[in-house]
């Protein structure tokens, strides 16, 4: 029989943005409500028989309860089955987010929630042999009983876990819990769902990784999609095509300043950013006083203009020319310290003199000393 899927993975329902400026975690939290909406959407267009969802529905065991309300509200535009499966961050522990979801009553009967392994026939169409983590962290492969479990004749055998599988990923991954890369071949399935790495990725014909339908890192691994899959009949290869379904744009800039036309080039880059882009920056080198400034009026725009930035200066050293210090009109004083902190800038307290002479200058500015303008917020 013809069967066709949704393939999903990494929700992570309720993960916080902490190293983002409020208004724009806040945006990104909703982003992952928006996008299930937009996956039961896609269900729904696509007419799919249901959509396997493995692993990490959930960021954390802690979400509020109006969290977990809120996400099963969302799927609420597709009426067909919704198969679910712990992951390292919801495991199915003996009290968890999903015993809580149950005992709340929000948890609709077209969701089938696989908290324990066990052959699970799914309307009649297929049937789903889930791996369900049990706790965050396994070194024995939960997928081993697939091999030996026996489904109804003529019906597809589709394979739902979440984990890192062996030889083929790195070893950084979020859950150390392995699966054996033949796992597909030596248990018959007809498809094997994964999660946990958080981009699109095909292992085998059978093997696919969902990926996160909403990118959530700076990482170029083909995020923000889902995989519909076709099976045409049991032993069939599926057909598996990416849905783009994320909204933001997250992005990565490295940028070396060395003369004044590379603070020209940082401008222009950051004037090509817009609404949908969440950027971090990293900008190193050395610059002037005014480069700087002019550097800062550019990333404050971006700030305005983009969902996020992430900016990071720290290796850009600010050095001062001649003519620099002298628009600055200091003496006595002030002047020996201007030059004390220039020099400084190679030491030990680097960073320091870094932001104290960015500082002085910013304050004889505003005492109408110079017309060169200095943000205190250089080399932060």
């Amino acid at each position: 029989m013809a069967l066709r899927l949704l393939h999903s993975a990494d929700w992570q329902i309720g993960r916080i943005y902490s190293q983002f400026e409020p208004d724009d975690a806040a945006a990104l939290f909703e982003a992952r409500f928006t996008v299930v909406e937009r996956l039961a959407s896609l269900a729904r267009e696509h007419s799919v028989d249901a959509v396997l969802v493995a692993g990490d529905v959930f960021d954390a065991q802690t979400v509020s309860d109006k969290t977990i309300r809120r996400l099963f509200n969302a799927l609420s535009g597709f009426d067909g089955a919704w198969v679910m499966l712990p992951g390292n961050h919801d495991a199915a522990l003996a009290e968890s987010v999903w015993t809580r979801a149950h005992r709340l009553g929000v948890v609709p009967p077209k969701v089938v929630t696989c908290l324990e392994p066990g052959v699970r026939v799914v309307g009649e169409r297929f049937a789903v042999l889930p791996a369900p983590l049990m706790q965050r962290h396994t070194y024995g492969d939960l997928t081993e009983w697939f091999s030996s479990a026996s489904t109804p004749e003529g019906m597809p055998r589709i394979g739902l876990a979440h984990g890192c599988v062996q030889g083929v990923l790195p070893e950084e991954l979020d859950s150390a819990n392995p699966i054996a890369a033949n796992r597909a071949s030596t248990a018959n399935l007809d498809y094997l769902a994964l999660g946990d790495w958080h981009g699109s990725r095909r292992l085998d014909e059978r093997t696919w990784y969902a990926g996160t339908p909403e990118t959530d890192r700076f990482r170029a691994n083909d995020s923000g999609q889902a995989l519909l899959v076709d099976i045409a009949g049991t032993g069939s290869p599926p057909e598996v095509k990416t849905l783009q379904t994320g909204r933001y744009q997250w992005r990565q800039m490295e940028l070396r300043m060395a003369v004044p036309s590379d603070v020209d080039e940082a401008l222009r880059l950051l004037a090509e950013t817009g609404p949908e882009d969440v950027l971090q920056l990293r900008v190193s080198g050395v610059c002037d006083l005014n480069g700087q400034n002019r550097l800062q009026q550019g990333v404050e725009a971006a700030r305005a203009r983009l969902r996020a930035l992430v900016y990071e200066s720290h290796a850009l050293r600010l050095e001062p020319t001649d003519d620099d210090i002298a628009s600055l009109r200091a003496d006595g004083y002030v002047g020996e310290a201007l030059q004390q902190l220039r020099t400084e800038q190679t030491g030990l307290e680097a960073e320091r003199a870094r932001e104290a002479l960015v500082i002085l200058a910013r304050l004889l500015n505003e005492r109408g000393a110079s017309p060169v303008a200095v943000n205190a917020e250089a080399g932060s």
